[in-house]
C-alpha cells in the first residue's frame, strides 16, 4: 500500500506533462516502513526518451542526501506512459533497482492520466493499492 498526498500525486502528473514528449521521471521521499510518500522529487530523464527513462544520477544522490538529512528515505520512482497504459514495460521491470521500492506510473495514453503503484520483486510485478491522503 503506498499512502499519497494529493498534492503530490498533482505534482507528478503536472511533471509528467511537463516531461512530453519525453517520459518524466522522479523519486519519491518518505517513510519506508509505513509506505508514506512525503515529497516527490522530480528529475531529469537523462535518456531523453519517449520510450524509457533513466533518473539523472547526480539529482538521485542529491535527493539521498536531502532525504537522510531529513530522516526520509527515497522508497520508490516515479515515470511517466507517454503512449502506453500505466503498467511496466519489459524494460521498466528489467530495470526496477531496488525489490523494495514503489514503482508509479503516471499514464497519459488517454485524455484522462491515469496513475498506479506497483512492488517489483525478481521479475514479478505486483500492483498495490494507492492511498490518496488529503492534507
Amino acid at each position: 500500500m503506498l499512502h499519497l498526498p494529493v498534492s503530490v500525486l498533482n505534482e507528478m502528473v503536472g511533471h509528467a506533462y511537463d516531461g512530453l514528449p519525453n517520459e518524466a521521471c522522479g523519486l519519491l521521499v518518505g517513510r519506508p516502513d509505513r509506505g508514506d510518500v512525503v515529497r516527490f522529487v522530480a528529475t531529469r530523464n537523462i535518456a531523453e526518451s519517449s520510450k524509457v527513462y533513466t533518473v539523472d544520477p547526480r539529482e538521485h544522490l542529491r535527493a539521498d542526501r536531502e532525504a537522510e538529512a531529513d530522516g526520509l528515505e527515497v522508497i520508490g520512482v516515479m515515470h511517466s506512459h507517454t503512449h502506453t497504459t500505466a503498467y511496466p514495460s519489459p524494460t521498466d521491470v528489467a530495470q526496477a533497482p531496488d525489490p523494495s521500492w514503489h514503482y508509479l506510473i503516471v499514464s497519459l495514453r488517454d485524455d484522462a492520466p491515469s496513475t498506479r503503484s506497483y512492488r517489483i520483486v525478481d521479475g514479478n510485478i505486483t500492483e498495490e493499492t494507492i492511498v490518496p491522503l488529503h492534507r
